[in-house]
């Protein structure tokens, strides 16, 4: 948790030319690539450092353009594309070495009034204290990725109906659910909280293309990566409490692969809704 909270706490440079610039770590992988979810939430948290308080985010649409290295700091630079009455638009670009790792533009609105609805949550889905964590799938598992999905990350994942670590248990079907949440309380700034949801929100929205077709994470020769990432910010939730994430493929051809997810509380409130798709490869032959 302390890891998460110093990734998403970036430093102002005090730079104001044209666009605003920040700083933030990169935090440690097995795999030598920054998660992908790490800098959406901080190009996330970058844009709203320019945005007035009273105007929260209720969309992003981000591009990975190329993959980051753990060992470097990111620059973040935001360009104050448009403040209107209502709403209010940034552009951020995550950098390393010169080069954009990440283009994201973000939309913020004012609170306001205006039509109501959601779609409903699933009523078939066990609660998630039924359910073993990630920590107790993986227990004993001595591989380095193993051992970070274990401990070193700053979420719970529990997944309906089965983890696909080692193998897709069941029918394979391109459809899932994982109840999440932090491992310990956040503190109570809302823009944290959507920040977290939105780092979190990466972590397994690719694993429907997978289960379709029967492919755990262990598949030798296996390829996966996220290309894009779009997310609509609903109503607030807070992302210490348990939030259920359900998921499905509509579509894979090509070496791509679609996913859409809704994140839901456990009252049934639906916080957010994804659309992200990726690369995803496996040896032919």
């Amino acid at each position: 948790m302390s890891g998460l909270l110093a990734a998403l706490d970036l430093t102002d440079t005090g730079a104001r030319t044209s666009e605003d610039i920040f700083t933030g770590p990169s935090q440690w992988m097995p795999q030598g690539r920054v998660f992908g979810g790490q800098v959406l939430a901080q190009s996330l948290v970058a844009a709203m450092r320019t945005i007035d308080e009273q105007r929260f985010v209720h969309s992003m649409h981000g591009y990975f353009l190329r993959p980051g290295d753990i060992d470097a700091p990111i620059t973040f630079s935001v360009d104050r594309i448009h403040d209107g009455r209502s709403f209010a638009t940034r552009r951020t670009q995550a950098y390393q070495g010169g080069l954009p790792i990440l283009s994201m533009i973000a939309s913020f609105q004012d609170v306001d009034n205006g039509l109501d609805h959601q779609v409903a949550m699933p009523s078939d889905i066990p609660a998630p204290e039924s359910l073993p964590s990630t920590t107790e799938v993986l227990a004993g598992i001595d591989h380095p990725v193993a051992t970070f999905w274990a401990t070193g990350r700053p979420f719970d994942l529990r997944h309906v109906p089965s983890p696909i670590y080692f193998a897709v248990e069941g029918p394979h079907v391109p459809h899932q659910a994982v109840w999440f949440k932090t491992l310990s309380k956040l503190p109570d700034d809302p823009n944290l909280h959507r920040a977290a949801l939105a780092y979190a929100s990466d972590y397994s929205i690719l694993e429907p293309i997978m289960r379709g077709h029967g492919l755990a994470w262990s598949t030798p020769g296996l390829k996966a990566a996220s290309l894009d990432h779009a997310m609509w910010f609903h109503r607030f939730a807070r992302v210490d409490d348990w939030l259920l994430y359900v998921q499905e493929s509509p579509n894979a051809i090509g070496g791509r692969g679609l996913s859409q997810g809704r994140i839901f509380t456990r009252e049934g409130v639906l916080v957010a809704s994804v659309a992200q798709e990726g690369m995803v490869r496996v040896p032919q032959g």
